[in-house]
């Protein structure tokens, strides 16, 4: 996967606790991001090895998200923004994803890899704050911003001139979760950060401040689509 912080000079503090991206156990990091950030967390499924291969605890053969998606309907009265329940869950399955709900303290606004890199780079020129972003090894890019950001974002795509079906740029709401790192995506790899919490970036941006950057890149690279 590509790493953001190595292709274009992001510099991220590592001044916080949350997360290390490897080597922690998923029970000590998901109680972190309760503690620390104050993040609601569930957990979701997890894998398993059946005769050397890796499969999603599903147990579905076409799983999307193997080992990386709630384990049932429920899952939005599982999450909890509670240390101690949060220890106690991971208790119970220590193997599980750890799954942020959005909607709640954050939403998330996702594109692609490329497009995510094209408009972190104009941010930094622009000097625009940022929040956490997260890596998928979908070649995904998460931009954590402030709650409500996913019922206004296709209007604000739109003022920008662009049909929001256009453009690959989703929201994440209400209702909806993303993965936290380290989770795993069966043999794809892990999610990772591109930019960890730390303290600097507590304070998450609006979506207005991102949405012109985003779709800026998300736009060239529909363009680009079409040229090929």
């Amino acid at each position: 996967m590509l790493c953001v912080e190595e292709t274009i000079g992001v510099t991220c503090p590592d001044t916080a606790q949350i997360p290390k991206q490897r080597g922690d156990l998923l029970i000590d990091v998901a109680v972190r991001y309760a503690a620390e950030r104050h993040w609601d967390v569930f957990p979701g499924t997890w894998l398993e090895v059946v005769d050397g291969v890796e499969h999603c605890s599903c147990r579905a053969a076409d799983c999307p998200a193997p080992g990386a998606h709630p384990v049932g309907p429920d899952w939005p009265a599982l999450a909890t923004g509670s240390a101690t329940a949060a220890r106690r869950l991971w208790s119970r399955q220590p193997r599980a994803a750890i799954l942020l709900p959005t909607g709640r303290t954050f939403d998330v606004l996702e594109v692609s890899e490329a497009a995510g890199c094209l408009a972190l780079a104009r941010m930094e020129r622009m000097d625009v704050p940022l929040g956490p972003i997260a890596c998928t090894p979908e070649r995904r890019m998460l931009f954590f911003v402030l709650p409500g950001a996913a019922p206004k974002a296709a209007e604000l795509v739109r003022r920008l001139g662009w049909p929001p079906s256009s453009l690959d740029l989703v929201p994440r709401g209400e209702g909806d979760y993303v993965p936290a790192p380290p989770t795993r995506y069966g043999p794809h790899g892990s999610v990772q950060w591109a930019r960890r919490p730390t303290s600097t970036n507590r304070w998450l941006p609006d979506a207005e401040e991102l949405i012109s950057p985003l779709a800026y890149a998300c736009g060239r690279e529909a363009a680009a689509a079409r040229g090929r």
